[in-house]
C-alpha cells in the first residue's frame, strides 16, 4: 500500500478536534477501500473491525486492516468490547502496527474496561471509549477520568438498543448531557455523537445541529458523503465568527456596561475565535 502525496498533503484538525469520525467497515481485501476512505473529507477514519464485519468476516477483515496499517496506512480502529473474545483477537493482531493511530473501544462500561486495552497498546496510544448502554452511560463520569481515555462517543443505536428509548432528541438529552458534562468534569475535549443513518441524508443537518447545540463536538459517520456537511456544521459559521467578534469589541468600549454576565459571555466569544482559529476556518 502507497500513501499518494495528494492524500499526505490533506491537513485535517488533531483528533482532539475532529469533528467527523468515518466509521469504514475493515473489509477482507478492503485496501482500496481504506485508501479511499483516508482521502476522503473525514477529519478521522477508524476502521471497523466490530459492528462493522458480520462475525463470519471478522478474522480475515482483522487481518486486512493489519496489513494495511503494517504497510504505510494510517487510521484509528473500532475494536471489540472487553467482553468479547474478539476483543483480545482484535488485540494481538492490531497493537503493534505502526500506522496504529489510535483505538476506539466498543460498549465501554467501565474505567478498567479502557484501562485494561490501553495496557495492551504501546504508550500513549489515545483510546476513545465508545458508550453504548444504560450502564456506560451511568458510568461515563468514572469512564471518561479514566487516564487512558483521550473522549468518549456516543453509541446512539446501540444504546436505544439497550433501553428501548426513541431516537426523538428530547428523549436522547440525558444521555448526551451525561457524556458531555463528564468529559468536561474529566478534563477531555467534547464528546462525539452518534451517526446519521446512511439512508437518511435529508435528517443529517438536523441531527448535526442538535449535537452541536447539546455542546458535542465531533460525530460519528458512515457514509463519507456526509462528512462534509458536518464539518461544515460544528465548525463556527462566518456569522458565529463576526458575532463573537463584535461582542468582544463591545465589552472592550470604553462605554461598556459590565454586570455578571460578561465574563462568561467574554469567554463564549474567544472560544469561538479560538476554535475557528484552531479548525482554520477564521
Amino acid at each position: 500500500m502507497t500513501v499518494s502525496p495528494a492524500v499526505e498533503r490533506i491537513r485535517r484538525p488533531h483528533w482532539s478536534l475532529a469533528r467527523t469520525w468515518l466509521l469504514q467497515p475493515g473489509l477482507p481485501a478492503g485496501a482500496d477501500a481504506f485508501d479511499a476512505a483516508v482521502a476522503g473529507n473525514a477529519d478521522v477514519v477508524v476502521l471497523d473491525v466490530e459492528d462493522g464485519l458480520p462475525d463470519v468476516q471478522k478474522p480475515a477483515g482483522r487481518q486486512a486492516v493489519a496489513e494495511w496499517l503494517y504497510t504505510g496506512g494510517r487510521a484509528w480502529v473500532r475494536i471489540s468490547s472487553v467482553t468479547t473474545a474478539a476483543w483480545r483477537d482484535d488485540l494481538d493482531v492490531l497493537a503493534g502496527a505502526p500506522g496504529l493511530a489510535g483505538v476506539m473501544l466498543a460498549k465501554a462500561e467501565s474505567a478498567d474496561q479502557v484501562a485494561a486495552t490501553a495496557a495492551r497498546l504501546p504508550d500513549g496510544t489515545p483510546v476513545v471509549a465508545l458508550i453504548e448502554s444504560a450502564l456506560g452511560i451511568e458510568s461515563a463520569l468514572d469512564i471518561a477520568r479514566a487516564p487512558a481515555c483521550a473522549r468518549i462517543a456516543f453509541g446512539i443505536g446501540d444504546f436505544r438498543r439497550d433501553t428501548g428509548m426513541s431516537g426523538e432528541p428530547a428523549m436522547l438529552a440525558y444521555p448526551r448531557a451525561r457524556l458531555v458534562i463528564a468529559s468536561r468534569a474529566a478534563g477531555l475535549p467534547a464528546p462525539i455523537d452518534g451517526p446519521t443513518l446512511r439512508n437518511r441524508n435529508a435528517e443529517l443537518p438536523g441531527d448535526t445541529v442538535v449535537a452541536k447545540s447539546a455542546g458535542m463536538t465531533g460525530r460519528l459517520c458512515l457514509d463519507d458523503s456526509h462528512a462534509q456537511t458536518i464539518n461544515d456544521l460544528l465548525s463556527p459559521s462566518p456569522l458565529e465568527i463576526d458575532e463573537a467578534r463584535r461582542t468582544l469589541a463591545r465589552l472592550d468600549a470604553p462605554s461598556a456596561h459590565y454586570d455578571g454576565s460578561a465574563g462568561p459571555t467574554r469567554a463564549r466569544a474567544e472560544a469561538v475565535l479560538d476554535l475557528a482559529a484552531k479548525l482554520d476556518v477564521i
